[in-house]
């Protein structure tokens, strides 16, 4: 029996990639190693629902996030107010985003294909956002960002010294658990054909039960920021995905498990 790919993305997203990947006939097994839960309303996010016609731009850096954010706004602002730019990390938030309220939303560029481009490897990343023209020259805006507890904070930091105010306001939280023991096993052995991770607090905390053999086995990550991580925490074998979608992972896994004819994505 061939073995498992092993992933560990939560809720609906978690699950449109098992389906992405076993439309290829890959077997997969979650790791459930975390959930993400919505935090309760406080009184400062009420203030920030209320004042969101106050912002200039508003970043959601996640899909979660995105859904918590319009279910917020349905319960004050039966019509959105107008002129406010909104931004995504990735495609994955700004649909949810433009499903959920209409608004359209700015994502990353493109690669380029030019060397020393400044998203020249094609990820959807902080540091790509920032690289948006309209996100360079932000003297005296006001910017709104929506995400999850703790994370990383290059995104308000870089604003911040750019001369924007920033308010971050999290709307949930994740929560970590170990493996079940039967997971625990295959990264004892080493028993799977891959394995996927898109965050760097996943891949941290999965790294706590990777013996070696585990440390071998190809590891598919979504940026090359999450691969330099993954050389530090001794992952040997790594390969990097164009972007967190489904289709960008499931590539990336399917020109490791049939690398020929096609360029092998080393991390570095």
């Amino acid at each position: 029996m061939t073995s498992p790919v092993l992933i560990c993305r939560p809720g609906e997203r978690g699950e449109a990639l098992a389906n992405a990947l076993r439309a290829t006939g890959t077997p997969v097994e979650s790791l459930e190693v975390m959930a993400l839960e919505a935090l309760p309303e406080s009184p400062a996010m009420r203030i920030a629902w209320l004042d969101i016609d106050q912002y200039d731009k508003v970043i959601v850096v996640s899909p979660f996030a995105a859904q918590c954010l319009s279910n917020a706004l349905d319960r004050y602002w039966p019509q959105l107010p107008v002129g406010i730019d909104y931004y995504s990390v990735g495609s994955a938030t700004a649909e949810i985003l433009f499903d959920q309220l209409g608004v359209r939303v700015r994502i990353p560029p493109a690669a380029s294909g030019q060397k020393g481009a400044v998203n020249e490897h094609g990820e959807n990343t902080s540091e790509a956002l920032l690289s948006l023209a309209s996100l360079r020259d932000v003297a005296h805006q006001r910017i709104l960002l929506v995400a999850g507890e703790g994370g990383r904070t290059l995104l308000a930091d870089t604003l911040i010294e750019r001369g924007a105010q920033v308010r971050r306001v999290a709307v949930y939280r994740r929560v970590f658990q170990p493996p079940s023991a039967a997971m625990q096993a295959r990264l004892t052995t080493g028993d799977y054909q891959a394995l996927i991770v898109t965050s760097g607090e996943l891949l941290e905390h999965l790294a706590k039960w990777c013996d070696q053999a585990a440390l071998n086995q190809p590891l598919i990550v979504s940026s090359h920021r999450l691969a330099t991580l993954a050389g530090t925490l001794g992952f040997c074998d790594l390969k990097v995905a164009s972007g967190a979608t489904p289709a960008a992972l499931a590539a990336t896994l399917e020109r490791s498990c049939n690398p020929k004819g096609a360029d092998v994505d080393q991390g570095t």
